[in-house]
């Protein structure tokens, strides 16, 4: 498939001349790559109080921040993050997008790769950082509690003086995007576990300020502040850190040019708006080419409109400010504000991941031609019964709601091993553990019709649905196609699918019900995005493509994390290939043994406080 200029293409050289020259410079050109280094970090988690709103709140923070400290690296560089658990939480640390080549023991996910640290325990994650570049994060994968355990994750090229396929900006800043909650974060997730209630967050942020439309007793909360000079140049490198909501973001009167999605380059895309979804990461170039003054960046979620479940929409804002040597921009003066999209557009964003293609050079892997395996997976909501196997559904009582991938909804096996230490060792309790994801729904039915939102006749009979610890196999070197699918059981949220382990080419999305006949023409072939976290778009679907060639136990999940909890979740187990070079190696000396953890129960993953039982016989 031929695929012609792109109109953000064309934006780029109109907005940025000489673009063409740098990345020709940047293809063509490598200096010496300087020594690297082993970056080391200590993360103490523990609790502290803050105040916001007139609220003073215990919060679980890394080393007395939110956000927590930002890792920057070089590409070939390694890391050591020794992690201090002072909290009374069970904790792990997982490195989102990083990909942890041949290395799935420090990728932390309690009891899939690790045994979770215990409090007054401490464990040392080391990796290394290999092919990579770009903005990526950290962040707590204990579900909840990530909405105050993260962190920037930066990697910088090791080569050249102009290390970017684009003009080098004046400075980097980091936009974390998150929530802030007025309520115990465990107590929120064990209310959605059970549903006992569905809680909210009470604010929005950037960069851990909630700015000034929020108040405490008539005086405005703090909000971040950028300073820039006029006719710089600024690289963004957005991360939305929320639990539950995609955000737009905007500056008043400024452009942004896309420049890298999950750290991965893609052609250079010029909007007014970034829409980014959980989980997601964006680096965007500013050029500060207006009139010299105060503008609001403006953080705003979007929702699907009733009859889903609505909730409240918090805006939160920044402000971009310009000062030069000589004259400081007057700070009495009331910013600029942006017009924002509607709390229920979900097409912009449609629009916005639809426009990024990858930017082709000579160290992008190309897209597979042939496929090996094919899967086709829903992703909804459904219902188990609370006792036994039959109950009444619907707005009963007498069953809970669960999220799922084709019908099945993830649960942690109930032993003391993780997953991927069964896997190596070949135990013989793996496949009494496992369950196949399915590679199809167990029924097809129009996945997409609003009329399945509202409990009804239609609904009841789509909603019963199980549990089960599903994975799915496959062997080293596989290229494998997943099409996920929204469907509109009981709602009809997008869903930013993350795969650990892997990058995924985005070949495809859509609305309304995938058809293959239709829509495999469709397809991009020649330079799709590479990203980890994949946004399926609201009653719509996205098509990826990936090759399994990292062995370990992966775990593919939504990153809204009340998804999540509710189990939208599977394994993928990449099989070891026929080298050593393609195996997985053993677990490093300090693994994390069961003498040093609990055996889990109906909360592992959950995050709440726990008494620790003398295992030292274990």
């Amino acid at each position: 498939m031929q695929r012609n200029q792109t109109k953000s293409q064309t934006m780029w050289s109109r907005s940025l001349p000489g673009v063409a020259a740098a990345v020709v410079f940047f293809l063509s050109t490598m200096a010496l790559p300087a020594a690297a280094a082993v970056v080391e970090h200590t993360f103490v988690v523990s609790q502290m109080n803050m105040t916001h709103m007139c609220k003073e709140m215990l919060v679980t923070v890394v080393n007395g921040q939110l956000p927590g400290p930002t890792i920057e690296v070089t590409e070939g560089d390694s890391v050591a993050v020794h992690v201090v658990n002072k909290s009374p939480y069970n904790i792990t640390i997982h490195w989102h997008g990083v990909k942890q080549r041949r290395n799935c023991w420090a990728d932390g996910v309690p009891m899939i790769t690790q045994r979770p640290i215990l409090p007054n325990h401490n464990f040392t994650y080391r990796f290394n950082i290999t092919g990579q570049e770009g903005t990526l994060w950290w962040h707590a994968h204990v579900s909840y509690l990530r909405g105050t355990l993260h962190g920037a994750f930066i990697i910088r090229p090791r080569h050249g003086s102009s290390p970017y396929p684009f003009p080098k900006p004046h400075r980097e800043i980091p936009i974390i995007i998150g929530e802030w909650w007025a309520m115990d974060l465990t107590k929120a997730e064990r209310d959605l576990t059970y549903y006992l209630a569905d809680d909210d967050p009470s604010a929005s942020t950037i960069n851990g300020k909630l700015g000034d439309l929020y108040n405490c007793s008539g005086v405005a909360e703090d909000g971040y502040v950028l300073d820039v000079e006029p006719g710089k140049t600024y690289l963004l490198r957005v991360i939305n850190a929320a639990l539950f909501s995609e955000y737009y973001l905007k500056i008043a009167g400024h452009k942004f040019t896309v420049v890298a999605a999950d750290a991965n380059y893609v052609s250079p895309y010029t909007t007014d708006v970034i829409a980014i979804a959980p989980g997601e990461t964006l680096d965007a170039l500013v050029v500060a080419d207006v009139a010299p003054g105060r503008y609001y960046m403006v953080a705003s979620p979007n929702q699907a409109p009733k009859p889903d479940p609505q909730h409240p929409v918090f805006v939160t804002r920044a402000t971009v400010q310009y000062n030069n040597k000589h004259n400081h921009s007057n700070n009495g003066d009331v910013p600029v504000a942006p017009e924002m999209p509607y709390q229920h557009d979900t097409m912009t964003s449609f629009y916005f991941h639809s426009n990024l293609t990858g930017l082709r050079h000579s160290q992008r892997p190309p897209v597979p031609a042939q496929v090996d395996e094919r899967l086709f997976i829903t992703l909804g909501l459904g219902s188990v019964c609370r006792k036994g196997d039959s109950c009444v559904r619907g707005d009963s009582n007498d069953s809970i709601t669960v999220a799922t991938m084709n019908n099945v909804s993830f649960q942690l096996p109930a032993a003391t091993t993780p997953l991927l230490e069964a896997h190596y060792y070949n135990t013989s309790s793996m496949d009494d553990m496992l369950q196949e994801l399915p590679g199809r729904p167990p029924m097809a039915f129009n996945f997409t019709d609003r009329a399945l939102i509202p409990t009804g006749p239609k609904e009841l009979r789509l909603e019963p649905t199980s549990k089960a610890t599903v994975a799915r196999r496959f062997r080293h070197g596989a290229v494998v196609e997943v099409v996920f699918q929204s469907t509109a059981l009981w709602q009809s949220d997008s869903n930013p699918m993350h795969m650990h382990g892997h990058d995924m080419f985005v070949l495809a999305r859509g609305l309304g019900n995938y058809d293959a006949a239709r829509d495999v023409d469709r397809y991009n072939l020649v330079d799709p995005p590479l990203k980890n976290t994949v946004l399926t778009p609201r009653v719509g679907w996205v098509a990826v493509r990936f090759v399994a060639d990292n062995p370990g136990v992966w775990f593919v999940h939504c990153h809204f994390d009340f998804h999540l909890t509710m189990g939208m979740a599977a394994v993928f187990i990449v099989e070891d290939g026929p080298t050593q070079d393609t195996s997985l190696p053993p677990p490093p000396t300090d693994y994390l043994t069961c003498g040093h953890n609990l055996v889990p129960d109906e909360f592992y993953l959950r995050s709440t406080k726990t008494e620790v039982p003398d295992k030292s016989g274990v």
